[in-house]
């Protein structure tokens, strides 16, 4: 788990800035595709992943991996399931919310689908990340095959342990090993957009703001 200041420090800054840091810090990218989007509110997640790896099936078995990384993991957390970008099943649902609420939870991400969207939003302050919203249940479909291995979800590889970055543009993974650098940059990414701004709106120009920035 990440110190309180690190949680803290993400939660002011912008996914736009922390991708960006992310891009500059670690080299490669690091936000998920376009799909992959809050299905619940606009409430942003900050938190590291617990990852849980899902494949296909004939048999009707419930996701055992994910039910019992709710109920263990760490306060905080935030639960991805990758599932090779399935849309057409739901791999969370209301009671599966329920669960991770009262744990503590900070929310989900799934390079699946979503449903209960009508009960979570009545039912729970919490947020999921999805690729989809659909009825169908993975039963009979998919099981959960392993629990803390890395995962792809929304064209990104997840580790246990990166920090998940989350609010309504879009999600953006944090490898665990450059997480206090990400920070520090996407913090000064944003102090200077915010000067830019200020000059952009006093000035009543977008290229001084653009001359004296250099960013966009």
């Amino acid at each position: 788990m990440f110190a309180k200041h690190i949680i803290e420090g993400f939660m002011l800054v912008a996914t736009a800035s922390v991708a960006d840091a992310v891009d500059k810090i670690a080299g490669r990218r690091g936000y998920m595709d376009q799909a992959i989007k809050p299905r619940i509110n606009d409430r942003k997640i900050v938190g590291p992943a617990v990852t849980i790896q899902e494949g296909p099936t004939d048999e009707f078995l419930p996701p055992t991996h994910a039910l019992d990384a709710i109920d263990t993991s760490e306060a905080g957390s935030v639960i991805v399931i990758g599932i090779a970008g399935e849309a057409d099943v739901a791999v969370w649902g209301g009671l599966m919310t329920a669960g991770a609420q009262v744990n503590g939870l900070a929310g989900a991400v799934l390079d699946g689908g979503v449903r209960d969207i009508t009960e979570i939003r009545r039912d729970a302050d919490f947020q999921v990340f999805a690729r989809s919203v659909s009825p169908g249940t993975t039963l009979g479909r998919f099981k959960t095959l392993a629990s803390q291995v890395p995962v792809v979800c929304g064209g990104i590889t997840v580790h246990p342990g990166d920090l998940i970055v989350g609010d309504p543009d879009g999600v953006v993974v944090v490898p665990e090993t450059h997480v206090e650098a990400v920070l520090r940059l996407a913090t000064e990414i944003e102090q200077r957009e915010a000067e830019q701004a200020r000059l952009i709106r006093e000035t009543g120009s977008l290229r001084e703001g653009l001359a004296k920035y250099g960013r966009i």
